[in-house]
C-alpha cells in the first residue's frame, strides 16, 4: 500500500485530541491504520489535561492536529509538518514521505 524504507522508523506523529471528540476518534482510527503500513513512533496529547497549557492555548479549538515530524527530540514542536480536522490515511502517508525525504 505505502512505500516504506528504514529512515520511516525515525519519523513521529503526535497527535492532539480531546476528551469526547468523534473527529479525534476518527482521525485515531486513520492514524493506526497507517501505523500497520508505515512503522513511526507515536504518542497522544490531550490538549485540556493539566500540564498541557501551551497545546491548548494553540489547539484547544482546533482538535484534531497531528505533528509529523522527524524523531530527533523527545517532543514535537510547532514547527512540525501538520495535517488538521479531518485527514485520510492516503494523507498521512504522504506527509510522512514528504518528512522522510527532506
Amino acid at each position: 500500500m505505502f512505500r516504506v524504507t528504514s529512515r520511516l522508523l525515525q519519523c513521529r506523529i503526535t497527535l492532539f485530541t480531546r476528551a469526547n471528540c468523534s473527529l479525534c476518534d476518527t482521525a485515531k482510527a486513520v492514524v493506526q491504520k497507517v501505523k500497520g503500513e508505515i512503522p513511526f513512533a507515536y504518542q497522544e496529547i490531550d490538549v485540556m489535561a493539566p500540564g498541557q497549557e501551551k497545546w491548548k492555548a494553540v489547539y484547544e479549538f482546533d482538535t484534531p492536529v497531528i505533528h509529523v515530524e522527524r524523531a530527533t527530540s523527545t517532543e514535537t514542536s510547532t514547527s512540525a509538518r501538520k495535517l488538521m480536522h479531518r485527514f485520510k490515511e492516503d494523507e498521512v502517508a504522504k506527509l510522512i514521505t514528504d518528512v522522510d525525504q527532506n
